[in-house]
């Protein structure tokens, strides 16, 4: 032990630059430990989260009336310019009779197969009326753009290119990364492309642990719970607080949400699930 000492003065004696240099490289790494997350992230722990094949469906509830469903599809490892990425697709479908509220939205989007951004978002939706609005992103880092196009019944009626050196999630992408960080106990601001604004999504992951019930389920269910604030608006006006339950296992499975949208506070709540080797954890 006394010998590593006398080196180690010997070196700061003689190596001054050196030693500043260290320090330098520590405030840099304290100023930015909170992000290191994002990008040393072992990959058999990535790989647990998203699985090829996975199929969940939820419910969405407005006191009590079931308003529509949501279903996330994992579709497997594809190619996007040259480069392996993960694919999800969802389908939101509103629930038939109930007055004012026509909607069906298909979703997809190709992200980093590290869950921490997007790289090319899809999204068609028909509300209320027979007319189908289309838009693509594509989300260039090498160029540091962002491409938005907007079609109408195919016809193409906007096309922009907006400038940002930020990695970028939209609304499905960011549905993998919360199960990615969910009990990472800590905040993030995810910078969110919802619609056509640059913005960011709050999430607190504080690592709690409760114990749930579900309809689905007759047995309490281990979860996490986190909750955040979306600083944009998104499909059926969904903004502002909301809060989260995954499962407290290797897959956290999203099992109960709580969010804010058109009509007010809704419930949404797992009620299928195709997932090899997996159901709801005990608690």
């Amino acid at each position: 032990m006394s010998y590593l000492i006398f080196n180690f003065v010997y070196l700061k004696n003689k190596n001054q630059k050196i030693i500043m240099q260290l320090k330098i490289m520590k405030h840099i790494i304290d100023h930015f430990k909170g992000l290191t997350i994002l990008f040393f992230i072992p990959f058999q722990l990535i790989a647990s989260i998203y699985q090829e094949g996975e199929e969940l469906e939820y419910e969405v509830r407005f006191l009590g009336i079931k308003l529509g469903t949501i279903q996330i599809i994992s579709e497997g490892i594809e190619q996007n310019s040259g480069k392996e990425v993960f694919k999800a697709k969802s389908v939101i479908k509103s629930s038939d009779g109930i007055p004012f509220v026509s909607l069906h939205t298909i979703y997809e989007s190709w992200f980093d197969k590290n869950i921490t951004h997007s790289y090319r978002f899809k999204g068609n939706t028909k509300f209320l009326s027979d007319t189908w609005s289309y838009q693509e992103l594509t989300f260039d880092y090498r160029r540091n753009t962002i491409i938005n196009e907007k079609w109408e019944n195919r016809q193409l009626i906007s096309s922009d290119t907006l400038i940002s050196n930020k990695k970028w999630n939209d609304g499905l992408s960011l549905f993998f990364l919360a199960r990615q960080f969910v009990d990472a106990k800590k905040s993030y601001k995810i910078p969110t492309f919802m619609g056509d604004d640059t913005t960011f999504t709050e999430l607190n992951f504080s690592g709690k642990r409760e114990n749930i019930n579900i309809k689905s389920v007759n047995y309490p269910i281990k979860t996490i719970f986190f909750n955040g604030n979306a600083n944009w608006e998104g499909v059926y006006g969904l903004t502002g607080k909301f809060e989260g339950w995954f499962s407290d296992d290797e897959s956290k499975v999203p099992i109960r949400a709580k969010m804010k949208v058109l009509v007010g506070n809704v419930t949404i709540e797992l009620v299928k699930w195709n997932r090899k080797s997996w159901s709801p954890p005990r608690s």
